[in-house]
């Protein structure tokens, strides 16, 4: 995948954003002005041994930034209200990468001095860093309500929602964004995978041809595309992207997985179980290419044969339904029934809104003579209409997929 399910939201690839600096008020030459005349007012009492603001900027400006972190962590330990100088301490930190300090140091000057230019956005940076993205969010609302054509803050934004997966918040921060910059292949993915979460496929797939634009061989932006158009249940098509992947990288993960996905689909079982095939040669732990193998044994009658592989996804993915749900199926064909009462209350509980597993279990408490529970389960299953979402996106990854 473009931007994999298994990788963390790698926050530190984004550049810094380090708005609030001493350099941006005015010259040293004029200390009557600005908050540098705050500051250094403020630093008037406090001794001779306490350094001044002047004298932790000069040792920023010589990139002696421990040295400038002691001297402004000495300035607010003497002027706990120094609004000013709490900023810089949380800019010196931030410099060094010290995020988890840097954060606490920036809600100090806000609640000392609410208005304080450009800390709403650092405290934003420092928070999606360290990958707080839901804590993320507000300072930087804030910091874009504050100034409305930055797009470092609505960058920051519509990446925090994705992270904190707010996906409608993150296609409306990032789409225009997007179009300004044609060429930022990163944003486009993120705002492609948005889309696709969404289930706004008419604006994935234009971002994934775009993407497919600057990088035609590109087997990730070939599946993405894939996952759309099945979405849009045009299965053929997504099919004949998903082809196009596998020519293009034989051993991408997850394509031949997609592959027999979309044969299964299409009652294609042959050509399905062939791909699963290939999928687990590449990973033998792909859960879902074991459950579908194991779903296909199953309808054709084979119950050891797909109880075994049904059994390989569950012990990899104890929370993948359809293992759970085919699994307590052949267990009652096979009459193992304590076991398939198990399997197919697991599948209730990870999804109790689908009607199929209510059902099963209701024949299966039938079946066992707890009439009472099969009523239940049969009540419910003809109270359930929600039909079950086939698309291939949710198969591909049980998360949406972190950003690179």
């Amino acid at each position: 995948m473009m931007i994999g399910p298994d990788k963390e939201f790698v926050a530190h690839s984004v550049p810094d954003i380090l708005v609030f600096r001493l350099s941006r008020f005015p010259s040293m030459k004029n200390r009557k002005s600005g908050w540098l005349a705050v500051l250094l007012l403020g630093a008037a009492t406090l001794g001779a041994q306490t350094p001044s603001p002047a004298d932790a900027l000069a040792l920023e400006q010589r990139g002696k930034l421990p040295e400038a972190e002691q001297a402004w962590r000495l300035i607010v330990q003497q002027n706990p209200r120094d609004a000013g100088a709490f900023a810089s301490l949380g800019l010196v930190l931030s410099q060094q990468g010290n995020y988890a300090e840097a954060a606490p140091a920036y809600r100090e000057a806000l609640e000392l001095s609410p208005h304080l230019p450009g800390i709403q956005l650092n405290l934003g940076l420092a928070e999606f860093k360290q990958g707080h993205f839901a804590a993320a969010i507000a300072p930087l609302s804030a910091a874009l309500a504050a100034d409305p054509g930055s797009r470092q803050a609505r960058a920051l934004l519509g990446l925090s929602c994705y992270g904190a997966k707010r996906f409608s918040d993150a296609v409306k921060y990032l789409e225009p964004i997007a179009k300004l910059d044609p060429s930022n292949t990163e944003l486009r993915q993120v705002l492609a995978q948005s889309c696709l979460w969404t289930k706004q496929y008419a604006c994935a797939t234009d971002e994934f041809r775009q993407i497919l634009q600057q990088n035609p061989d590109s087997a990730a932006a070939h599946m993405l595309i894939g996952e759309a158009l099945d979405g849009m249940g045009k299965t053929g098509d997504a099919m004949a992207e998903f082809q196009a992947a596998a020519s293009a990288a034989p051993r991408e993960p997850n394509v031949h997985f997609g592959l027999g996905y979309l044969h299964w689909k299409l009652h294609q079982d042959d050509a399905a179980i062939e791909e699963f095939e290939k999928e687990l040669a590449i990973n033998p732990r792909n859960s879902q290419a074991l459950a579908y193998r194991g779903d296909i044994e199953m309808k054709r009658n084979h119950p050891e044969k797909a109880l075994a592989s049904l059994e390989q996804a569950v012990e990899f993915s104890p929370d993948l339904r359809v293992a759970q749900l085919d699994m307590g199926a052949v267990l009652v064909q096979l009459q193992r029934y304590p076991e398939a009462i198990q399997a197919l209350s697991q599948a209730v509980r990870l999804d109790p809104t689908q009607p199929d597993a209510h059902f099963r279990l209701g024949r299966l408490y039938q079946t066992t003579g707890n009439t009472v529970e099969a009523k239940k389960e049969f009540a419910e299953a003809r109270r359930l209409y929600q039909k079950a979402d086939d698309s291939l996106a949710p198969k591909l990854s049980n998360a949406p997929p972190p950003l690179e």
